[in-house]
């Protein structure tokens, strides 16, 4: 047993935002670049507190070796320092412990809170753990010129690391306060610079495709001129198709309107008394009528697959030539059958790419024409060649009744089909294949000339 299917309103996806999507990535960027610099701070603050540090301890040195302020004294002088609440451990190095010896090695000086280090040792910077818990100081010793005293300046290491971070928190901090007002301000300059796409997208959307609408020239900006351009040329090439398509429906609904009219009529008076050649008539007139619907019906059928394949299938190279002649072959019973003469002109070869299932329409429909719309004894020639400039070209041309070899006159033409279905159908493969379908002048002996002309070049050229 399946489950019954929910019956609520379907919740469209919410569609991402390029507003939202640029604002996340120049955050991301700047919290980044932020970031890099708070790691490089961090590391310069260790950096500079490790030579701000052994600096001082140098100094402090080299200060209390030349004033040999330890001479005046009999003993060692342990002098507390007086209270700065005010200041952190590590302000201006106030906890640097220091220690004088004399060249025996006996305790001459100590002041600091640095518990006493071990008189031997080299001279110069030293890390050395102190004291029952083994805290690390940093140390700095050196003797005097006459190596008669020696001096060692300590500093606990966890205040020189105070101070690195210290000074890294400063560097920090105004980026803290600055990241919101920066995102803020940043939000605001993206908001302002994609008013031109609001604007854009908010006209785009109040178009009417049935309208003769076009997009303002106030959106040109560099950017945004290939797509207002080809917004507007779809525009233009749907108007297009809507009056086509307009014409076409009015067409085809008044020559459906007039045999399917006849057929009622005539299945009407079916219906009734009639003789038998009035009830003959009548029969051979439904099925006439009924014949030219269904020719109707192949054309619009036509016209459709032509607009599938435009959409849907690729152009593959197709040999016009050996088309030709197997269209004239299909056609040679029924022209023989209405005595006329199909004749073929076109080279051994020449292949064009384009789409082979509507070529073959398009010719079709010019012999069928040809065939349906002339009196009979009609000539009718198919050629295909190339121009001047490669584009390769089909045509079919018919004399219309001129005078028999008897020196008599045929009937006069039957009148040409007023649907045009058939040379929209070939404007559609014109179109497809990048060329234009129309009338052209006839040469002698022909009076009447349809031309197909492709702009694509020829794959192959004639032989």
């Amino acid at each position: 047993m399946t489950a019954p299917e929910p019956t609520g309103p379907v919740v469209p996806a919410r569609r991402a935002s390029l507003t939202r999507q640029l604002l996340l990535w120049s955050l991301g960027a700047l919290v980044l670049v932020w970031a890099s610099f708070v790691v490089m701070g961090y590391k310069t603050g260790v950096h500079e507190a490790d030579e701000l540090t052994d600096g001082h301890l140098a100094s402090v040195a080299a200060l209390l070796l030349n004033l040999r302020a330890s001479e005046a004294m009999q003993e060692p002088q342990l002098t507390q320092r007086a209270p700065t609440p005010w200041l952190k451990s590590h302000d201006y190095q106030q906890s640097l412990s220091v220690v004088q010896w004399d060249a025996q090695g006996r305790l001459l000086h100590h002041t600091g809170a640095a518990p006493l280090p071990p008189f031997s040792g080299d001279d110069g910077f030293a890390n050395i753990s102190l004291g029952p818990q083994a805290t690390a100081w940093r140390s700095f010793s050196q003797w005097d010129s006459a190596r008669t005293r020696r001096i060692t300046v300590l500093l606990e290491l966890s205040e020189r690391d105070d101070l690195a971070e210290d000074i890294a928190e400063q560097m920090i901090e105004p980026g803290l306060w600055l990241l919101p007002v920066v995102s803020l301000a940043l939000g605001l300059a993206l908001w302002r610079g994609l008013r031109p796409l609001y604007a854009l997208s908010a006209d785009v959307a109040a178009l009417d495709p049935a309208s003769t609408q076009r997009l303002a020239s106030r959106h040109a900006w560099s950017e945004f001129e290939s797509v207002v351009a080809s917004i507007n040329t779809l525009l233009d090439r749907q108007q297009a198709a809507m009056v086509r398509e307009r014409r076409l429906a009015n067409e085809v609904a008044h020559e459906l309107r007039t045999p399917l009219s006849s057929i009622a009529l005539q299945a009407s008076a079916l219906a009734g008394d009639l003789d038998a050649q009035a009830r003959q008539q009548a029969i051979a007139r439904i099925g006439e009528d009924a014949l030219r619907a269904g020719h109707v019906l192949n054309q619009l059928l036509a016209l459709a697959r032509a607009s599938r394949a435009e959409l849907h299938e690729a152009k593959a190279p197709v040999d016009l030539g050996a088309l030709a002649r197997s269209v004239c072959a299909d056609y040679a019973q029924a022209a023989w059958q209405r005595g006329d003469e199909v004749a073929l002109s076109a080279p051994p070869s020449l292949v064009v790419r384009g789409h082979a299932v509507l070529l073959e329409i398009a010719l079709r429909n010019l012999v069928e024409n040809a065939l349906k719309h002339t009196p009979e004894g009609t000539s009718i020639a198919v050629q295909l060649g190339v121009d001047g400039v490669g584009s390769a070209w089909l045509q079919v041309s018919d004399d219309g009744g001129r005078s028999g070899a008897d020196g008599g006159t045929q009937a006069a033409a039957v009148p040409r089909d007023s649907l045009h279905l058939g040379h929209e159908i070939l404007r559609r493969v014109a179109d497809i294949h990048g060329g234009h379908f129309a009338k052209a002048q006839a040469h002698a002996p022909f009076t009447t000339c349809y031309r197909l002309d492709l702009s694509e070049t020829p794959v192959t050229p004639a032989g």
